[in-house]
């Protein structure tokens, strides 16, 4: 409001999604001591700084108009009510010699109120609003704030309560995205081409029209002094609407040239008031909160700004010897610095007191589980070493490294404790790790359990059985269904499943496939011998624990490829044995970072050592049709001299969105016009489970040159032979999956070239970046962080599935070194207090922040 005595009727400010401007009666001189400053006062007249008098926001005020010079009045109002009224408001100002005091501090020349309360630095007023409070509570006004020009949406209430903004709180955890900070702006005539700025202009002209392809087209030009801008909108004309020429706009986005004229690409644009003294939008460093379709940016800054202006000091609820010994500032003093930050150094100190709560309230949570499952859960104190380990030691056709002798040390300690284990074995791709498992399988059952080995495929499944064949069978172990069935194996025929007669006397160790595809009498005698305790070793799918399998005595679960092993899988793990140990192996390397938080309850081992023989993989681009043919020359020669090659698709036929190659068409294009003198034959997850394996037997026996398939074969298929992959459309994949498809090549005695098939357009820079980090490196674990880098954790890893709460502000990329000083001191808070009795602040934030998995955190 403007207080300018005397003056004739005005009309407020207002943005042009806002159009109902509102008359502002003018101002008697002698009622200027009883105004409001700037920030605080009201947007509209008929509603008072403390929302009291509702009854004047029933009908808009008739203001009369005079000569200048002389006094205004408002009339629809009784003289006795406007008096009341008045009185009232005397009353809440306090003695008069204050408020000419006040006045005379806030009120510059002329009367004019250019202050605005700071709800940075200002002690704030507890005003009847709590973190708890509505929305609507706010202002109702501003909650009830509709956007649309023709139709008017929701009101802005609704709009956030559908995004889970639903109180206060939740609106002050809603943190900006980015800022506009006036003294980081760009000039237009200084913009450099391809580089990321913010501008502050003034719109020069609005132009529309329509394309050749009859779409709308609105062409915004700014000009700030140093040079002309042009932002285009196709297909939303609203926007010729909504920024006219002279109104104020900031815009970030990338400097581009089209037609020797300057535009910025992937912008975004921000209205800002033209009138200088509404400094919730201007003049400051503005923040930029995630806006949706029915709100605006603005809307929400305005709620926030409001919100903080109304409530008292927010309690802490970090401990305060906590926040002293990580030199952080107030939790009340960080939550407005990051709305509202009056420097870059007080929005970077804001940002870190935030960040370090997430990371340790995630970590506390961990902690906490984890001491909990320890204490409530008893395992099986198993016996390491014993004849079945000697014997595996004594008949290996190769010699271990070094990193696995390492993990099996760990994982020996791990299950001689009394407390299940829980470890997460992490290894690149070929590094070993069915080898690991074996060895803790027969810890297991030289112990006189059982154990299971799962994956998520049967592709895999049957990858696992043929690799535990391979190791046990020199030690004497021997299928369970030979032994049901009464068979022996024939000396005469050199079995590697015979024992020898050296080996008579020691135990031996039966083992069992348990899929979909074992039927019949098969698949019955297997759910015997289990169920009896005649099956030592059950290799399956993730189903092992879901089909009513019954175990007599399972100990030890290794479950493959599965990235959070959840609780209601670990709750049908403990009906199938006490409370097994668990082992979960991924050949997908998991970040540092990632370790250390949605993996924070479980132990990690690390594979980080290859076996001795493995051949490196050459990594290549293709993006033209001479690299593709080269490409496909490159499998004829490897063909021709005895090896064989994949080539992976996206999808499995054309019927796919995406226009994608896919793997049925791409057999029939391969067989007919490429390579129609070679054997090409198609694998995917449609295929029957005998099917599947007729094709891959055809493939390991060298009897398929070319294997056409999707990513089915992502994990877990083993063929030597193999030394030429191609990859189709290789950016629409992630960087983990890329790497484990390539693992699938140099696995035997001859070079490897991996051919990375790229259709991005030229601008999809992160997909070329995840190519080009596939070319510059091998190692699965830089792999790793490159992907967290790029894509985020909430896409990389299934979070939201973790029974973890979200992050809004930390990034594991960048935040290593918070991570690991917010885990030291939750790991530290639950040693010296695992209930957390002593410190019910916590433990209420603990119950808030995992509200949506209480089950996750409270339960084992």
């Amino acid at each position: 409001m403007h207080e300018v005595p005397c003056r004739s009727a005005l009309v407020e400010d207002v943005h042009p999604e806002e159009p109902d401007a509102v008359a502002v009666r003018p101002v008697r001189r002698r009622e200027e001591r009883r105004l409001l400053p700037a920030g605080t006062a009201p947007r509209r007249p008929h509603v008072d700084h403390h929302r009291r008098a509702p009854q004047l926001a029933e009908r808009v005020p008739e203001v009369g108009e005079r000569e200048l010079g002389q006094c205004g009045w408002v009339r629809g109002e009784p003289r006795g009510r406007r008096r009341g009224v008045r009185a009232a408001r005397r009353r809440e100002q306090g003695p008069a010699g204050e408020r000419e005091t006040e006045t005379a501090e806030r009120h510059g020349p002329h009367g004019r109120t250019d202050g605005v309360e700071d709800v940075r630095t200002k002690e704030p007023r507890a005003r009847g609003l709590t973190l708890e409070s509505p929305i609507g509570a706010i202002d109702r006004q501003l909650a009830a704030r509709r956007v649309g020009l023709r139709t008017k949406g929701p009101p802005a209430s609704e709009v956030l309560a559908d995004q889970g903004i639903g109180t206060v709180r939740d609106l002050l955890h809603h943190y900006p995205r980015r800022y506009i900070d006036r003294s980081q702006v760009s000039r237009i005539g200084e913009l450099k081409i391809g580089t990321y700025a913010t501008v502050i202009a003034r719109v020069k002209r609005v132009t529309k029209r329509q394309t050749r392809r009859r779409q709308s087209m609105v062409t915004i030009t700014l000009y700030d002094g140093s040079g002309y801008l042009d932002l285009t909108f196709f297909n939303q004309p609203w926007m010729g609407s909504m920024y006219k020429e002279g109104f104020e706009v900031a815009v970030s986005g990338i400097a581009q040239l089209y037609r020797g004229r300057l535009q910025l690409a992937n912008q975004e644009i921000e209205l800002l008031k033209g009138d200088d003294q509404d400094l919730v939008h201007t003049g400051r460093i503005t923040p930029i909160h995630r806006a949706s379709e029915g709100i605006t940016t603005r809307t929400i800054r305005e709620l926030v700004w409001r919100a903080l202006a109304r409530l008292g000091p927010i309690p802490d609820p970090m401990p305060e010897d906590l926040i002293s010994a990580e030199a952080l500032p107030p939790f009340d003093r960080a939550i407005r610095d990051i709305h509202f930050p009056g420097s870059q150094p007080e929005l970077a100190a804001a940002i870190e007191r935030l960040k370090f709560d997430e990371l340790f309230v995630l970590e506390l949570g961990l902690a906490f589980r984890k001491h909990r499952v320890e204490r409530a859960e008893i395992g099986v104190a198993h016996e390491p070493g014993g004849p079945l380990l000697e014997r595996l030691d004594r008949t290996l056709p190769f010699e271990p490294t070094d990193a696995q002798r390492r993990a099996t040390e760990q994982i020996d300690a791990a299950m001689a404790r009394p407390r299940p284990m829980n470890v997460l074995l992490q290894g690149d791709v070929g590094s070993g790790k069915t080898l690991v498992a074996v060895h803790a399988a027969l810890v297991a059952i030289g112990s006189g359990h059982q154990a299971a080995i799962m994956a998520p495929t049967e592709v895999l499944a049957g990858q696992h059985f043929r690799q535990v064949e391979a190791l046990l069978g020199g030690s004497g172990a021997v299928r369970y269904l030979e032994l049901a069935s009464g068979a022996s194996a024939d000396p005469a025929q050199g079995s590697l499943l015979d024992p020898g007669p050296e080996a008579d006397d020691e135990p031996r160790v039966t083992y069992a496939l348990l899929t979909a595809a074992v039927t019949g009498k098969d698949r019955a005698r297997i759910l015997d011998g289990i169920a009896a305790g005649g099956v030592d070793l059950v290799v399956g799918t993730h189903a092992l624990i879901q089909e009513g399998v019954v175990f007599a005595d399972l100990s030890l679960a290794v479950i493959d490829e599965q990235h959070r092993f959840g609780v209601h899988q670990r709750m049908a793990l403990k009906g199938k044995g006490a409370s097994p140990d668990v082992l979960i192996m991924t050949a997908t390397p998991i970040p540092r970072t990632l370790a250390l938080t949605y993996y924070g309850d479980l132990d990690v081992v690390v594979l980080d050592e290859m076996p001795k023989g493995r051949q490196p993989i050459r990594t290549l681009i293709a993006r033209t049709q001479p690299q593709r043919q080269a490409a496909y020359e490159l499998v004829r020669a490897e063909v021709e001299a005895g090896r064989q090659a994949f080539v992976v698709c996206a999808a499995i036929d054309e019927t796919n969105r995406n226009q994608v190659r896919a793997a049925e068409g791409e057999a029939q294009r391969l067989a007919t016009d490429v390579f129609p003198d070679l054997s090409v034959q198609v694998l995917h997850g449609k295929l029957r489970p005998a099917e599947k394996e007729r094709v891959m037997d055809g493939f390991r026996s060298g009897r398929t040159h070319l294997l056409i398939s999707t990513t089915v074969i992502e994990v877990g298929v083993d063929v030597p032979n193999a030394t030429v992959m191609l990859v189709e459309n290789a950016e629409r994949f992630g960087l983990a999956q890329l790497h484990q498809l390539r693992g699938r090549i140099g696995r035997g005695a001859h070079p490897s070239t991996c051919v990375l098939f790229d259709e991005s357009e030229e601008g999809n820079l992160e997909a070329r970046a995840r190519l080009e980090a596939m070319v510059r490196t091998t190692d699965g674990f830089e792999l790793a962080d490159e992907d967290l880098r790029l894509r985020g954790e909430g896409t990389l890893f299934d979070v939201k599935q973790s029974g973890l709460p979200d992050l809004k502000l930390a990034r594991l990329a960048d935040d290593l070194d918070l991570v690991k000083r917010a885990r030291a001191r939750a790991f530290a808070a639950i040693d010296r207090d695992p209930e957390l009795a002593g410190e019910q602040g916590l433990l209420a934030e603990l119950r808030s922040r995992f509200e949506g998995s209480i089950d996750w955190l409270f339960h084992p």
